[in-house]
């Protein structure tokens, strides 16, 4: 198998608190995929590596063999389905799906930008890795949370709540934004403590620009009717 920058991204685990990429010895790197994993100091290890054979629960207990209803939180360490974080991740999962769908059908390019954010801060959870700050479809947070809350300065279109005489775009951009608030309440779950504190503010704050950028393409939409 040849592997891309893109299938590198997507294959890179994290074992001993380290991230790292296994391949088979058949297996060979494109120029820029090779570049990155020396660029991200990624270390390549042997594929034969990879098999685990002892996993880790998170009450301090191991398990020889996976079970079905278990999956990995991170590296070796097991947990069941059913933990917030795992939850997380399937609603990431769901807003993936709806902004593939979204770009799609309307065309909107911006979508791309904000599945490759929301493709980013799955693998920065993943990999235990603060979600690095920077602009969203060329706005900064401070400049997103204007807009959106101002409309009408910025767009000529104020707030307004959506009905069938939108049309298909405006209601699939709404769909992905009710997928991003949806992310965001299992996000809100998963890492806020009972204490009411936030262990990964950084992954809260980027889902909230998200949902912010979704709703200023549907104020952008409406202003063109």
């Amino acid at each position: 198998m040849l592997y891309t920058e893109e299938a590198v991204r997507a294959n890179i685990r994290n074992r001993d608190g380290k991230r790292v990429f296994f391949l088979d010895g058949k297996d060979t790197l494109t120029p820029g995929a090779r570049d990155y994993l020396t660029r991200e100091r990624i270390e390549i290890r042997p594929a034969v590596e990879a098999a685990i054979e002892e996993y880790r629960l998170t009450n301090g207990g191991f398990l020889r063999e996976k079970p079905e209803h278990y999956t990995h939180l991170h590296g070796d360490v097991l947990v069941p389905k059913t933990h917030p974080r795992i939850r997380f991740r399937g609603a990431m999962d769901t807003l993936e799906a709806e902004l593939l769908l979204c770009q799609l059908h309307t065309g909107i390019g911006q979508l791309g930008e904000i599945l490759q954010q929301a493709r980013l801060l799955i693998r920065r959870e993943v990999m235990n890795e603060p979600v690095p700050e920077g602009k969203l479809c060329g706005l900064t947070e401070q400049e997103l949370r204007q807009r959106s809350h101002l409309p009408q300065k910025y767009y000529g279109q104020p707030h307004f709540m959506p009905s069938v005489e939108d049309g298909a775009t405006i209601l699939q951009l709404n769909r992905c934004r009710c997928a991003v608030r949806a992310a965001e309440l299992t996000a809100a779950a998963a890492f806020i403590d009972d204490n009411g504190q936030c262990t990964r503010p950084d992954i809260l704050r980027a889902l909230n620009r998200m949902s912010s950028m979704v709703y200023l393409l549907m104020i952008q939409e409406k202003a063109k009717l």
